[in-house]
């Protein structure tokens, strides 16, 4: 066993070289929180030896995980701070949630799919990450009574800015999420800021359909 562990270890490491940091994303935060995570925990036991490749991967009920550098370039937008109180908006097999709570002092989190939403509670007591909470529920409506968030995540693209989300955000939160078509939007970060929310658009980016109030329809 300690044998695989090595192995897994070496794999994560070159994952966090070769698919995060030469691809630009220099945070030291975030390459230390995924190189902690033990991302083949998160995927189906048969793709174990596949968790650290260069891909997203099928996790069940037509989802999938999002490739490393993904879900490295949404967490860093964040600039999150060890104090923050983070929502994350579709949990999925619950991997980027273990990578935000390494970096922030709590994660809530919200599923659509009730079935993805056991599997990722699962997932994150097997690698012993306990200071994220998971809900079934419409993430485009945000989770009203934990509000405010200093920071709020966006996986998946919706045709605009969910609204409750921007409502839910601290003074000085941030909010990246990606807006636009289903077959293509623009990352955005709206911070909240003393005159109003400050919009910025950080590039252009292709995400799965954003289902909700607020997304493409329940």
């Amino acid at each position: 066993m300690a044998g695989v562990a090595d192995d897994f270890g070496r794999a994560r490491r070159r994952m966090v070289v070769e698919h995060v940091l030469e691809r630009g994303i220099s945070d030291p935060a975030v390459l230390e929180a995924m190189a902690r995570v033990p991302r083949h925990l998160f995927v189906e036991e048969a793709l174990e030896p596949r968790a650290y490749g260069d891909w997203s991967l099928p996790i069940g009920f037509g989802q999938t995980i999002s490739h490393p550098f993904t879900v490295a370039l949404l967490v860093a937008a964040l600039d999150l701070r060890s104090g923050d109180r983070v929502l994350e908006v579709g949990t999925g097999s619950g991997y980027q949630a273990a990578v935000l709570g390494q970096l922030a002092a709590n994660v809530l989190s919200i599923e659509r799919v009730s079935g993805l939403a056991a599997r990722a509670r699962r997932n994150l007591d097997r690698a012993r990450i306990y200071n994220v909470a998971v809900r079934v529920g419409d993430g485009t409506l945000g989770w009203r009574g934990e509000a405010p968030f200093d920071a709020v995540i966006v996986a998946a693209g919706g045709p605009e800015i969910p609204r409750p989300l921007v409502e839910q955000l601290a003074p000085g939160g941030r909010l990246v999420v990606p807006v636009g078509r289903t077959d293509e939007q623009v990352l955005v970060r709206v911070t909240a800021g003393s005159t109003g929310p400050v919009t910025e658009v950080l590039g252009d980016c292709r995400f799965v359909p954003l289902v909700g109030r607020f997304g493409f329809g329940a």
